[in-house]
């Protein structure tokens, strides 16, 4: 009886060790392009209609990401800048978590949106490694409205926004995105 306890406890405790990487899941499964088109129209709505070149242009370029952001975002800039956001991340074995960003930019920069935003993730070893700061340079010009897509890195992960944005902005600037678990309004 002591011998088959001490047999559970081992498998028990093995079962317990494995329950993280159980539940990371593999992310080596990617997205094609036409799953992401699909995704992204029915986020984007009527916004949509550049939205599948910048998707071929984003994936003739890095390959298939193995994982995406759906979210919003809202920013302004007067020289100085600051951008907050927050979406969900998608992956195909790993779930869908939570996920917030948040950076400051400065640059010749001036105006005010809001966006919704797709995000192509690609190099995504696990969920954790998405989170830190991606920097990058972002430069807008419209009024009233605009779609645009740009390209961070940090280490191996490549993250690739592609924004459908509604305000008035223009500019370029340097800046990050620091992608975080819990929301913050410090944009550092």
């Amino acid at each position: 009886m002591l011998k088959r306890l001490a047999q559970l406890a081992t498998f028990l405790l093995a079962l317990l060790a494995a329950a993280p990487a159980l539940a990371q899941g593999s992310l080596s499964d990617t997205y094609s392009g036409e799953e992401l088109v699909e995704s992204g129209n029915q986020f984007f709505g009527s916004a949509a209609q550049g939205l599948a070149s910048l998707v071929e242009r984003a994936v003739g370029q890095f390959g298939q990401p193995n994982g995406y952001i759906l979210g919003q975002e809202a920013g302004g800039a007067l020289i100085v800048g600051a951008k907050y956001g927050e979406g969900t991340l998608y992956t195909r074995n790993a779930g869908q978590y939570s996920i917030f960003w948040q950076g400051p930019s400065i640059g010749f920069d001036v105006g005010g949106d809001g966006s919704k935003v797709m995000m192509l993730v690609y190099n995504l070893t696990s969920v954790p490694e998405i989170l830190g700061r991606y920097p990058g340079v972002d430069g807008s010009a419209y009024l009233l409205g605009g779609l645009g897509m740009t390209v961070t890195k940090r280490g191996g992960v490549v993250v690739v926004p592609i924004r459908s944005g509604v305000g008035a902005r223009l500019g370029m600037n340097v800046g990050y995105l620091n992608f975080t678990n819990q929301p913050t309004w410090n944009p550092f």
